[in-house]
């Protein structure tokens, strides 16, 4: 078994390594405040009411509590393993089924974040404004294929990041965000805010 870098040989605990943050309130915080931010453009990207996206946040991290023990840094990365919770957790938001469901995150959402915290979620969500009107028009693209491009071109995920959040192969995300490129291309001409690629580049081109 390889030995762990950290001194004397055990994890890091202040990392917030996602495998401790189950059981390690200080390994959690850390982990918390490493990627907060980003997980709030993310899910402000996609959800214009500020309410549901503060519970939205907050339930996601409920979750990867829960599902600590399961993570693996083989499966990808802590970012995209947070990302691939919190596409399952909007999804579900959008179906009427989930409002029970979300109860529990409405409840400990208001003690997860404060007042500083709700605030900024409400800049969040007015700086992605343009973001969310792109995210709308991926609707001409089939969902496999828009899923890979939104994490690439909206969230800025390496290629196999992406593959990573969406279970998928690498290969096969490679394929999806070409064949999603060139659909796009054909009825939007996206600016400077959507990174969309040349519609004819090569599969293989682009970030690992």
């Amino acid at each position: 078994m390889a030995r762990d870098p950290s001194p004397g040989g055990h994890r890091n605990r202040a990392s917030g390594d996602p495998a401790l943050i189950g059981t390690d309130p200080a390994a959690f915080e850390a982990f918390y405040r490493e990627h907060v931010e980003a997980l709030e453009r993310f899910i402000a990207r996609r959800v214009a009411c500020p309410e549901v996206a503060a519970d939205l946040v907050a339930d996601v991290f409920l979750t990867a509590i829960e599902a600590a023990s399961s993570y693996s840094s083989a499966r990808g990365t802590p970012r995209s393993w947070l990302f691939g919770i919190a596409r399952h957790l909007i999804a579900d938001s959008y179906r009427a089924a989930a409002k029970e469901a979300r109860v529990r995150s409405v409840i400990v959402g208001r003690e997860l974040l404060d007042a500083d915290d709700l605030a900024r979620i409400h800049e969040r969500l007015d700086a992605e404004a343009t973001a969310r009107e792109l995210y709308e028009q991926l609707g001409v693209v089939p969902e496999p294929e828009r899923a890979v491009l939104e994490l690439v071109a909206l969230d800025d995920l390496s290629v196999a990041e992406a593959a990573a959040a969406l279970g998928i192969s690498k290969v096969a995300a490679r394929v999806r965000l070409h064949r999603a490129r060139r659909r796009l291309s054909s009825v939007i001409t996206p600016g400077p805010a959507f990174a969309l690629a040349d519609p004819d580049v090569l599969v293989g081109e682009g970030k690992a």
